[in-house]
């Protein structure tokens, strides 16, 4: 039950691709990923979650090989499509994981369609209200390089994360670039969470949450406290030396925390 197959679904917007692993009468566990990435940032936490679980991983759409449908990008466009998803493969209800811009749309999933959100995984998620928006239209960038006809950029985009990334994990940044490069727009990801009213949709979620906290993650861990203050249902669990690519850095970590909280709902 350990092999990663890998499909796509006709979905309003297209074919979306996702990676599934495990039992197909089991449990779901839906895993979103955070921006430029892809699916593949599960790709070792598939089958470890998958031992015991559906666990589906899929590209939002516009990201790895989901169509966008030419629709604008935005949490709510991305929480859509991921139901969509659930409806085209039968799952009436799953537990949502979400890391980074995945986090942000599963807030969105449960709190659209609660029905269909049993729980709720947030790993290094931000708080989007007013003030993140603010303090996010004033910084730069994250991810977006000027092209150049010697590839320089390449080593630009490279570069940029370095410092959040492991030392001597060159191939979690090899697999970072090559999802980047798929995106027709790399900074989209971050422009949709910078726009998301999170503080207006918070107090419709009623399901069981778990924060995921990386501590080495200077973006995401300062967020944890307060989104637990919005989600008083919700614990905190870090994880010591996460850093930005958490469920590929540590994947064996990222699914024990996972499933010790999913074995342990009533």
């Amino acid at each position: 039950m350990s092999t990663i197959r890998r499909a796509f679904a006709d979905l309003s917007v297209g074919q979306v691709h996702y990676a599934a692993c495990g039992d197909r009468t089991a449990p779901a566990v839906l895993l979103l990923h955070q921006s430029p990435r892809s699916w593949n940032e599960y790709r070792a936490v598939l089958p470890l979650i998958g031992a015991r679980r559906r666990a589906i991983a899929m590209d939002t759409a516009g990201f790895g090989d989901s169509a966008d449908g030419g629709v604008p990008a935005s949490i709510e466009q991305w929480a859509r499509v991921a139901r969509e998803l659930l409806d085209a493969l039968g799952i009436e209800k799953a537990d949502v994981v979400g890391h980074h811009t995945g986090g942000v749309i599963a807030v969105e999933l449960a709190a659209a369609f609660p029905q269909r959100v049993r729980s709720l995984v947030l790993s290094s998620t931000p708080y989007t209200d007013e003030a993140f928006r603010k303090a996010r239209a004033q910084r730069p960038p994250i991810d977006e390089v000027a092209p150049s006809e010697d590839g320089t950029h390449l080593a630009a985009l490279w570069q940029k994360r370095q410092g959040f990334y492991p030392a001597g994990r060159p191939e979690l940044l090899e697999a970072f670039v090559l999802d980047a490069l798929k995106v027709a727009h790399v900074e989209e990801g971050h422009r949709a969470v910078a726009s998301y009213r999170m503080e207006e949709r918070l107090g419709r979620i009623a399901q069981p949450v778990l924060i995921v906290r990386a501590t080495d993650d200077p973006f995401a861990a300062p967020h944890a406290a307060e989104l637990q203050h919005h989600l008083p249902q919700a614990r905190i669990v870090d994880i010591e030396g996460g850093m930005v690519p958490l469920p590929d850095q540590m994947p064996e970590a990222f699914a024990r925390t996972v499933l010790d909280f999913l074995e342990n709902l009533p």
